[in-house]
Parts: C-alpha cells; sequence; structure tokens
C-alpha cells in the first residue's frame, strides 16, 4: 500500500489479520512504521491503553516518539507513571509537550478555572493546538483509540483520514476490548496509573476527571456536569 497523506487519501485496501493474539495490532504498527519512520508520532495519555500501546511499539520501534499533551493540570499519579516507563523504555523518546500558555498565564487572559467555564476553549488551548504543533512536523500520528470505549469511537478504523489536525490517524487497538487491555497489561506485567484502581477507567486533567461507577460508558467521569465526552483530539469537524 503506497505512503497515504491528508491529501492524497483514498480508502486503504490493505486488511489487516485480527484473527491474532493482538488483533492487529503487531501488523498495523509493523505497516505504519515501514512506511512512516520518522514521521510518525504516537500521541500518548498514559491511560491503561497508552501502556499496552508504548509495549507494543517498543517490539517494533524501540526508538519511537511519544509525545504527551502536559496541560499542566494532570494528576501526580499521572507524571509518577511517565517516569517510570521512561525507566522502563529508556530508548524511547518521550517529549513532555506544553502549551504556549501556564495554567497562571491563561487564568490571568481568560479567568481562573476556564475548564469549569467553557471546557472545549480550555481544550483547545492546551490539547489541540499543542498537538497541531506536533502534528505540522509529522506525516502521520498514532493513537490508542478503541472502539468500545464509546458510541463517538465505535467507526474508527486502523487507518483514518483525520479531518481536524489534515493527517493520517492510525489506530492499531480499535479490536481491542477492556478486557483484552488488562489481560495484556498483567500478562507482561506492565505499569499502569494506580488511579485506575480507584474507579477512574479514563484519566484525563485532574480538574476535569471523577470516578465513576458506570462500567457501562469507560469515558464516564470525564467533564462531569457538561454535555462533553472528547477533548477535541479526536472529533470530526
Amino acid at each position: 500500500m503506497a505512503k497515504l497523506t491528508y491529501e492524497s487519501w483514498l480508502e486503504p485496501e490493505r486488511d489487516f489479520e485480527i484473527l491474532n493474539e493482538t488483533k492487529g495490532a503487531l501488523e498495523v504498527l509493523h505497516w505504519a512504521y515501514e512506511t512512516y519512520d520518522d514521521d510518525l508520532v504516537y500521541a500518548c495519555s498514559f491511560g491503561v491503553e497508552g501502556i499496552v500501546m508504548i509495549d507494543l511499539i517498543s517490539k517494533v520501534n524501540e526508538q519511537a516518539k511519544v509525545v504527551f499533551l502536559d496541560t499542566g493540570l494532570h494528576f501526580a499519579e499521572t507524571y509518577e507513571l511517565i517516569e517510570k516507563v521512561r525507566r522502563l523504555y529508556p530508548k524511547l523518546m518521550i517529549i513532555m509537550k506544553k502549551p504556549a500558555l501556564s495554567v497562571e498565564e491563561q487564568a490571568k487572559e481568560r479567568g481562573a478555572a476556564l475548564w469549569e467555564r467553557q471546557p472545549d476553549a480550555c481544550c483547545q488551548i492546551r490539547k489541540v493546538i499543542p498537538l497541531q504543533e506536533i502534528l505540522n512536523n509529522a506525516a502521520a500520528w498514532l493513537s490508542g483509540l478503541r472502539r468500545e470505549q464509546s458510541i463517538t469511537r465505535s467507526n474508527t478504523h486502523f487507518i483514518n483520514k483525520d479531518e481536524t489536525f489534515r493527517s493520517i490517524k492510525i489506530c492499531p487497538l480499535i479490536h481491542w476490548t477492556w478486557k483484552d487491555i488488562w489481560r495484556y497489561v498483567h500478562e507482561h506485567q506492565l505499569p499502569y496509573n494506580p488511579l485506575h484502581d480507584q474507579g477512574f477507567p479514563s484519566i484525563g486533567c485532574k480538574p476535569c476527571t471523577n470516578p465513576t461507577a458506570d462500567k457501562t460508558d469507560l469515558r464516564a467521569g470525564r467533564w462531569a456536569h457538561h454535555a462533553k465526552t472528547e477533548c477535541g483530539l479526536h472529533q470530526k469537524r
């Protein structure tokens, strides 16, 4: 299959074998790095899916670029996990991408706790724009999206035309279930964020993430009291 770009997008003709241990993930990753090499970046939130992705990526390219959107508002446990991952995969290039405005500068310009009043605007400043800056220098990016996570993600494909960032988004884990993720983590004895054991299935910024008892919606607990389930990185425009 030819190297895809946003401008030359055609529906991919290649199928990936999903009836194997990783449900196509390793095959997709091999194709992605063979195709894009250094022009490929993985945007990782360091949730449990991210840990699985990093372990799989390390089997294909141990010097891969991994970017974390460091909003300045993450849980201490998330930063501690990143340091554990650095030690476990020392050759990975983990980039801590910060927004142009610090939390304090944002408060001065837009008012305190923007995430409470205008969560979309806060995500735009602290996540969407920083990722766009990263992807301006990349041909494609990897994401740990799974179809099971939410209705908005249920039609995700292995290879996607990303209208938001005018890029190619590659999602190796689309067929993995929540049980698959945890089975892999335990079998390979991988570190993960301890907040997952405290009722947080999805972990983002501290002010916008709450524990939840809703086991039917893995995005529950994000942006409580707002009609919002995505930060904007994966929404179609």
